[in-house]
């Protein structure tokens, strides 16, 4: 008589907060800790100063300028309010970006687009046709940035582009205009004609290039990121608002928008520009070598007429943090009755094999360990595409990570919420974890609401469970776009969604092969 496999009893775990590293091999939890005292982790000599370009309206490029010049000196912490306590330790004076970057800062841009005329980006904004609306607004933009990159000689390693607010309410996908306001443009097809010509085309083609259209994004930050990632032009997305929020005010008196603090702003945007201009602001501390990180992408044009049709893309992150994009075949890898992304074998074969590929040339071998990340689960034919591609030499590991929203909600007793690394182990290959919670450095927890977990299974391959779970609070760390202490979610899986909008927000040329800076 057989005995019955005994039920895997839950235990909880705790994982120590991941540690950064900056300069000198300086490690701490906090990037504006190490920023702070230390500086980035890259070799400094290798970005001596920051060139960037900065295009927008009048108005907007001379509030860039003067937001640029409180840059380079010391930006405090906002004093206390009446709700706030005395001492709010997430808060860390911004000490100015040559302090904190080792790299010059140029107080004044060296390179200027700054005469887009407000009126004529309004009067796009308000065709009455989204997708013609927001793709003559970025025609705006793109037309001058392609034509100032090719003129320099040196072009700029990345662009601000600011925007006015309107970009910002009428670029969105679900922004409407006033019918009093609405001006008629040219496009006369409607979205659901377009889609009916990719099946019955006409003979001429005049109707197919009308609904061309209809392949650009009616949200103006993916389609411009898209649209120039041929063109191999870096940018960094800003509104009027945010660098001088004190120019725009209601009625009232009061600003039209809450912003955070001048250091806090201070902090995100030099971060991202650092990191865009080609530096790194620090890395994981103690990775293992040889580790390499793949979160799939999947996304759905709106304008296909099979439910089925996707773009799949990877992201390859290594253990210092840098990301590239592997954009893979096109296809029906959307199965309806699963609602969940699966690609055949020969397409998972020649997606990894770009990333293993592209991970060589940088390290002149393999990756000891591959993990791919991703929302949905591995078919058999699909995990057999992704193990051809790996070789022997390499483990493969595939991980399913998810939201876990309604699974559980852990309380503890105190003023503040379960500590970020708790996990709930529930099976011998699956644990819910905390990557938001209270946080100890920060002595507080930054969310409005009782933290969620987030699901972690391994799904395919070996690998001990308190390993991925350790990677996975890592990978929630090494956001370069931003300054936090930390996301909820890895990099790998944060992102997935943005890159995927991105691959799909406008017409492409070929399979782009960049880095994760472009898209972010």
């Amino acid at each position: 008589m057989t005995s019955r496999p005994q039920p895997f009893t839950p235990r909880m775990l705790y994982l120590e907060e991941p540690r950064l590293e900056f300069r000198h091999g300086q490690r701490l939890v906090y990037p504006r800790d190490g920023l702070y005292l230390y500086g980035p982790v890259g070799d400094t000599k290798e970005l001596p100063t920051i060139r960037y370009g900065v295009i927008g309206t009048p108005d907007g490029v001379r509030r860039f300028k003067g937001w640029a010049k409180t840059m380079e000196g010391f930006i405090d912490i906002p004093a206390p309010g009446p709700r706030s306590r005395a001492v709010e330790p997430q808060h860390v004076p911004f000490p100015g970006f040559a302090e904190a970057f080792h790299a010059a800062w140029p107080v004044e841009p060296p390179c200027v687009i700054d005469n887009l005329d407000p009126d004529e980006i309004e009067r796009t904004l308000r065709i009455a046709n989204r997708h013609e609306a927001v793709r003559g607004t970025v025609d705006i933009f793109v037309s001058r940035l392609v034509a100032e990159n090719n003129r320099l000689e040196s072009a700029p390693q990345f662009w601000f582009v600011v925007i006015p607010e309107k970009v910002y309410e009428l670029g969105r996908p679900k922004s409407t205009v006033r019918r009093n306001d609405r001006v008629a443009g040219a496009v006369t097809i409607s979205q659901r004609r377009a889609r009916a010509l990719q099946s019955q085309p006409t003979l001429f083609g005049d109707d197919e290039r009308e609904a061309q259209v209809y392949q650009y994004a009616t949200h103006f930050r993916r389609q411009l990121k898209a649209r120039l990632l041929k063109e191999r032009i870096v940018t960094q997305i800003v509104r009027e608002t945010t660098l001088a929020p004190g120019d725009f005010r209601r009625e009232s008196g009061m600003p039209i928008r809450r912003v955070e603090d001048p250091a806090t702003i201070a902090w995100k945007l030099g971060t991202g520009a650092y990191y865009k201009a080609g530096g790194k602001p620090w890395q994981l501390a103690d990775v293992r070598p040889g580790v390499c990180y793949v979160g799939l992408v999947y996304k759905r044009s709106e304008l296909t007429s099979d439910r089925r049709h996707a773009c799949c893309a990877a992201q390859m992150f290594l253990s210092d943090g840098e990301g590239v994009v592997f954009r893979g075949a096109l296809g029906p890898w959307f199965q309806t009755d699963t609602k969940q992304f699966h690609l055949d074998r020969d397409a998972a074969h020649n997606l990894i094999k770009m990333v293993v590929g592209e991970y060589a040339r940088l390290h002149d071998g393999p990756p000891t360990e591959l993990f791919i990340h991703a929302k949905s689960a591995f078919t058999d034919d699909e995990w057999g595409g992704f193990s051809s591609a790996c070789g022997e030499k390499t483990n493969l590991v595939g991980v399913q990570i998810g939201d876990a929203h309604d699974d559980l909600k852990l309380y503890r007793p105190g003023e503040y919420p379960v500590i970020r690394g708790t996990a709930l182990q529930i099976g011998e290959r699956h644990a819910l974890l905390w990557t938001s919670g209270y946080v100890p450095r920060l002595d507080t927890y930054m969310g409005p609401e009782t933290p969620n977990p987030v699901s972690v299974r391994v799904l395919r391959g070996d690998c001990a469970l308190t390993t991925v779970l350790s990677d996975v609070l890592g990978l929630t760390k090494i956001n370069f776009n931003s300054c936090l202490h930390n996301d909820r979610l890895p990099v790998t899986i944060r992102f997935a969604n943005a890159v995927g909008d991105v691959l799909i927000s406008a017409p492409m040329d070929g399979e782009p092969k960049l880095p994760f800076k472009f898209y972010i």
